[in-house]
């Protein structure tokens, strides 16, 4: 291993890369030249403008192929303004090819690849969220920067409406699959096009709708990867988007009796749920470490009679409210349909998108534009015909719920899942209820399971990143300020996309993932709490002294 580390580095040292990415080697990133040789910036310009004429790949149209210089800031004029990505930083000197697929008369895909100079030999696709046809250009940054061959795609529309799925199955059927899919089959085909050779060990990294798409991976195309990375996955989808829809229902709209403003979830609810639910765990830290050991009890709230300020209280109609939120969807024969929303999740995301008073943006679109096709359906009218009826429908399988997962273990595929246990978007008890179901249908016991199925809950963490806990663990660039790609950042034990490779490629499976928070997540203020999250099913338990935040202090049993 020693020499192996040593040859890598020499290697390295051709490059004019950063020096901490050179130290990336050492925690088996295995970095190499491509094709076996080294090649200097100029050729590597020269390489990547003569590749887009070569390039045939059946049903794709390569509109061009731009040497990108390390630190340049790519303008992103065409993205859809509701992608919220007007630009990106890239990190390393990357050959971007842009070309779109067809996948039929009616449908296609933008799809890009950036091919890194310090090619490791290795291959990534990103993920997507919500509803959305927006590539995750942080994502393609991040491992572009570590020398990974790495592919997005805009899961066959722009922006992040749903209106494109309306009277057409065919973009439905790119949401569900085909696209990433797709992106996989061109984006190898065009990494062995400009590096000469295929790539060694085929990797993916999503959340949310992009974790369900890990996970349509594993259960469908279990050939694409090597290691999939899944976080937050909206997988139970059609289960999803009901719970998700339910939440007008419950509430109203402003103004109604069981209306409750952001300022009540902020300053009353939110900080009587952490006054009732933060020192279960032993530790006073604004935190919840297991939000399943919460039992609040929101009546303590409610007005005394007579009371004329209710600007600290709240009625009993809305009490009512707040407990059927933090309780189960459940259909009419008893059966659940989904878990409960977790207490400690009523950030900033999930008060503007489920507690406005307004519908579930996604769960709208799905119902009018895929379910029912009908722009002018009344989603604030949804009652559980309609769930009932989007399960059955289900298209293309979208609910991405098998539990064997037997062809992705026969040919040694990894598979991490992690769910922040602050996510108010999708119910972290899903990802317990998928692992579980995983293990009932294969008939193995998680001590078997954790062969190739590992489940971390992370504390602290809300949807997909953010979050008062040690949420950073190294899942993506985005949200955290001043981004150094350094030694510590991408230590495996640190940082769950090393960490899958180092299980990929040397044996060694993560036994806890090590979140960081930083003050006011910006890496360059230094890190404000460390904590080590288990992989399910044990629990965080605080050793009762020493500094809480120190991952010393806890220990996973």
């Amino acid at each position: 291993m020693n020499n192996l580390i040593s040859n890598i580095i020499k290697i390295l040292s051709q490059f004019r890369l950063p020096s901490e990415l050179r130290k990336a080697a050492t925690f088996g990133l295995g970095i190499t030249s491509f094709a076996g040789k080294t090649m200097e910036t100029a050729d590597f310009h020269s390489a990547c403008s003569s590749v887009a004429p070569r390039i045939s790949i059946p049903n794709t149209t390569v509109y061009f192929s731009d040497f990108v210089p390390t630190g340049s800031i790519i303008e992103l004029r065409d993205n859809d303004p509701s992608c919220d990505r007007p630009s990106q930083f890239v990190l390393e000197n990357i050959c971007r090819i842009f070309m779109y697929t067809s996948t039929s008369t009616r449908s296609g895909l933008n799809l890009e690849v950036w091919l890194p100079r310090n090619w490791t030999g290795q291959f990534l696709s990103t993920g997507n969220g919500g509803l959305s046809g927006c590539i995750q250009y942080e994502d393609m940054a991040y491992a572009s920067a570590l020398g990974i061959a790495t592919v997005g795609a805009n899961n066959g529309h722009n922006g992040t409406s749903g209106k494109a799925f309306l009277q057409n199955p065919e973009v439905v059927e790119d949401y569900v699959y085909r696209s990433a899919h797709t992106g996989v089959v061109v984006g190898k085909a065009i990494t062995k096009e400009f590096y000469g050779k295929s790539h060694t060990k085929s990797y993916y990294l999503g959340c949310s709708t992009g974790g369900r798409q890990g996970l349509k991976s594993v259960q469908d195309f279990p050939e694409d990867f090597d290691g999939v990375i899944a976080g937050a996955p909206a997988n139970d989808f059609s289960g999803l988007l009901s719970w998700s829809g339910r939440h007008f229902g419950i509430l109203g709209p402003p103004g109604s009796p069981s209306f409750i403003t952001e300022e009540h979830w902020t300053n009353l609810i939110h900080t009587d749920i952490i006054e009732q639910c933060d020192t279960v765990d032993g530790v006073a830290d604004g935190v919840i470490e297991d939000p399943n050991l919460c039992d609040y009890k929101p009546e303590r709230l409610i007005c005394s009679s007579g009371t004329n300020d209710r600007s600290n209280c709240l009625s009993g109609e809305q009490v009512k409210a707040i407990r059927t939120i933090f309780s189960p969807l459940y259909n009419p024969e008893g059966e659940l349909w989904f878990p409960r929303q977790h207490p400690g999740s009523e950030d900033a995301v999930t008060r503007a998108m489920m507690y406005s008073g307004k519908p579930f943006p996604y769960t709208a679109d799905w119902f009018r534009y895929t379910l029912y096709n009908d722009p002018n359906f009344d989603v604030t009218k949804l009652n559980r015909s309609d769930w009932a009826y989007s399960q059955a429908v289900n298209p293309f399988n979208i609910d991405t719920w098998k539990g064997d997962l037997s062809r992705f273990k026969s040919r040694n595929g990894k598979l991490i899942t992690w769910h922040g246990q602050s996510d108010g978007l999708i119910s972290p008890a899903n990802s317990e209820r998928y692992y579980d179901h995983v293990s009932h249908t294969m008939n193995i016991p998680p001590s078997e399971l954790d062969d190739f199925y590992r489940f971390f809950r992370i504390s602290g963490l809300g949807h997909c990143r953010g979050g008062d806990g040690a949420w950073a663990i190294g899942q993506t660039l985005r949200n955290i300020e001043k981004i150094q790609l350094d030694k510590e950042f991408l230590d495996p034990d640190r940082n769950v996309l090393t960490s899958m490779i180092r299980w990929v490629e040397e044996g060694k499976a993560p036994d806890v993932l090590l979140g960081r928070k930083y003050v006011n997540d910006s890496m360059a203020l230094g890190i404000q709490t460390s904590r080590r999250h288990c992989r399910y099913p044990l629990r965080n338990h605080y050793h009762g002294n020493g500094n809480s935040s120190l991952p010393e202090s806890w220990t996973c049993r």
